[in-house]
Order: C-alpha cells, then sequence, then structure tokens
C-alpha cells in the first residue's frame, strides 16, 4: 500500500510512532531528576503493566498509547514550568516534593496530587504552574 502524504492540518498518523521512543527517553530523565522511584514513574505513566514498564525503561518502544503520550506531554509542561519558575535548577526540581498551601494542593505536595493515577491532576498542576509563570491560565 502506497504511503498517503501528510495532510496540512491534520495529524500525521506515524507521528506518534516517531514520538514515543524519545518522548519516553525524556520522560525517564525527568523522572531520574525528580527521584521518582519505579512505582511513581509507572502512576505517572497511567499504570502500564511492569513489564511493559521495564522495556520501556531499557528503550524497547513500540507506539504508545495515546493517553500515556498525554501523560508524558504534561511531564513535560510541569517540569518547563519549573525551569521558568525556579532559576536554580535545584530548587525547581525539588518543588513537586514540598508541601503546597496553595489551593490545588491543599497542604500535599505537587507529585502527591500528581500521583493520585488521574490524567486530570497532572493537567491541574501544569495549569498551576503555567498560571504562576503568567502563562495560559
Amino acid at each position: 500500500m502506497p504511503v498517503q502524504p501528510a495532510v496540512p492540518g491534520r495529524p500525521d498518523p506515524e507521528a506518534p510512532d516517531a514520538l514515543s521512543a524519545p518522548a519516553l527517553r525524556t520522560f525517564f530523565r525527568i523522572a531520574d531528576v525528580w527521584r521518582l522511584t519505579p512505582g511513581e514513574q509507572m502512576t505517572l505513566l497511567g499504570g502500564p503493566p511492569r513489564s511493559t514498564f521495564y522495556k520501556w525503561r531499557e528503550g524497547s518502544v513500540g507506539r504508545l498509547p495515546r493517553d500515556v503520550l498525554e501523560r508524558v506531554s504534561y511531564v513535560f509542561g510541569i517540569y518547563k514550568a519549573l525551569q521558568i519558575l525556579f532559576p536554580d535548577a535545584a530548587r525547581a526540581d525539588q518543588w513537586i516534593r514540598r508541601p503546597n498551601a496553595a489551593p490545588p494542593f491543599g497542604g500535599r505536595s505537587a507529585l502527591d496530587r500528581m500521583l493520585s493515577g488521574n490524567v486530570g491532576d497532572l493537567f491541574v498542576v501544569r495549569q498551576y504552574l503555567d498560571a504562576q509563570r503568567g502563562g495560559w491560565p
């Protein structure tokens, strides 16, 4: 079957395959910087089976499910926003574990909120940080 050219204005159907491996490599780098446990990493990724998680960690990646790409995208946005808000990288990387009195966190850490398992909680943390840095609410 001939390959269809990309249609302007429509996502390239091959893009998720091309994005999967680099997305996971970047996610695991951030997870290492944030010192996330394998269990925390699996939760942020949406709870893949353990064997799948370790295959991903080793670099064996096929096409990631759309929800995993969405979760990884939120983690990237959170990481970037923290780097913008806190010029000191160590402080930026520690922020997710510190208790936070802001309404979305209620005295818990952003990581606690992110580890609820709901993709919506990743969105809330990202939205909060974007609003703090003056980006889109």
